[in-house]
């Protein structure tokens, strides 16, 4: 057993030094303040110390002796030495007796294995509360500022480098305002370019997230505006039942012309043949990660971005991990834009600004209900962050400590 002694400015760092001399089996003795500094003692077995040793550079250790101790890590010592022949005639021993020894030992430790689960998540639980508090106590501003963007549901990563960044001079009303100001000028937007000068626009997403009600809100916008000339309807969906059909029937009602190809890989010729127009809108067919096909369709549209530009349709009601996995599932197609769809379903927007910052996609418009063309207006940066806190005010979004707590541990030791 080594025990030894951390001294940092603060719980975060002096946690993040006993993590990476000690390695995640470290256990937390104590802790303390040494002056404006912060104390911690840990303890770990001495063949796990072996494997995450110190590099070299690394945070002055100060071993603790303890002459206490003596007796313990000579008993412990004996206890490793004692483990070595035994087995070294377990090697030695006929594969029927190792084969049943290994039968009788499996109960006892997977029983061991559980506990030291369960200990860890005790262990990490104490250091989460222990860098919480101390976060709370050293810097209150910043505290208070990582739990408001909780409760709007800024991705943690996202929270943690604008709460870096709020001067410390800031009251907590100039400091909410900085952060959500700083979120609006890294959050971007395309205009309304689609509906003012046209283009040929290849929506993709997952299956459900409005697609088909997105083209025929921007396709009523642009017979409103300009009139039925010029524009054009394409159906690429063969997946879902009545799609064609659904397509050629918005064409009738709107007095635009509706196209239908039963493949991505049919759309060069047919845009060929429609370079008179002004605006083409594309449906493709809603994926899921377990789609057979998804990849060559998404490969097809990324060789074709000479002739049409890809925006992924992102609805708004699903949770902040699953926008991820949709940004990275189509991410093969190299989306230029996104349309945010489902607005007025959301529980929170802050997943989706969180992702429209960490992978720099533009939103180009928000659809937020049924109606068409009503429910549909360009993506504004200021706008969406209004949205966002107004959601969140509307649902009585909350981030308790215990909440918090989780955010924390996760930010030092790595997004999880």
């Amino acid at each position: 057993m080594r025990i030894q002694r951390y001294i940092a400015k603060d719980m975060r760092t002096a946690l993040g030094q006993v993590r990476e001399a000690m390695g995640p089996e470290a256990v937390i003795l104590s802790s303390g303040t040494v002056g404006d500094q912060v104390e911690v003692v840990a303890a770990v077995d001495v063949e796990v110390a072996r494997e995450h040793a110190a590099p070299r550079g690394a945070p002055q250790v100060i071993p603790v002796e303890n002459p206490a101790n003596a007796p313990a890590r000579r008993a412990s010592s004996q206890f490793s030495e004692a483990l070595i022949p035994r087995q070294q005639r377990a090697d030695a021993a006929a594969p029927a007796l190792a084969a049943a020894a290994a039968s009788d030992e499996a109960p006892a430790q997977n029983e061991l294995a559980a506990e030291v689960k369960d200990m860890r998540r005790m262990l990490e639980a104490q250091l989460s509360t222990l860098a919480w508090n101390d976060m709370s106590r050293r810097s209150p501003l910043q505290a208070a500022m990582l739990k408001e963007l909780a409760q709007l549901g800024i991705s943690q990563d996202l929270s943690n480098s604008l709460a870096r960044k709020i001067p410390a001079n800031l009251t907590f009303s100039a400091a909410r305002r900085f952060a959500l100001a700083t979120i609006a000028r890294t959050v971007q937007v395309t205009g309304d370019r689609w509906l003012e000068t046209g283009g040929r626009i290849a929506f993709a997403g997952p299956a459900g997230a409005g697609k088909t009600t997105l083209i025929a809100k921007l396709a009523a916008r642009w017979v409103l505006r300009h009139g039925p000339r010029r524009v054009a309807l394409v159906s690429a969906d063969a997946v879902r039942i009545g799609a064609h059909e659904q397509m050629h029937m918005l064409g009738r009602l709107l007095g635009v012309t509706a196209h239908t190809v039963y493949d991505v890989a049919e759309l060069p010729e047919l845009l060929d043949s429609l370079s008179g127009q002004q605006l083409v809108l594309i449906d493709t067919a809603g994926a899921s990660p377990r789609d057979p096909d998804l990849a060559r369709r998404l490969r097809l549209m990324n060789q074709q971005q000479s002739k049409i530009e890809t925006s992924l349709v992102i609805p708004a009601s699903i949770q902040a991990g699953a926008i991820e996995e949709a940004i990275k599932l189509f991410e093969v197609a190299q989306p230029k834009s996104c349309v945010i769809t489902k607005v007025d379903e959301a529980v929170s927007l802050g997943g989706v600004l969180s992702a429209l910052v960490r992978h720099k996609l533009p939103a180009a418009y928000i659809s937020d209900g049924q109606r068409v063309p009503e429910d549909l207006q360009p993506a504004r940066s200021h706008g969406l962050v209004s949205r966002a806190v107004e959601i969140a005010s509307r649902n009585g979004a909350t981030a308790d400590d215990e909440v918090m707590q989780r955010r924390i541990t996760g930010g030092a030791h790595g997004r999880r």
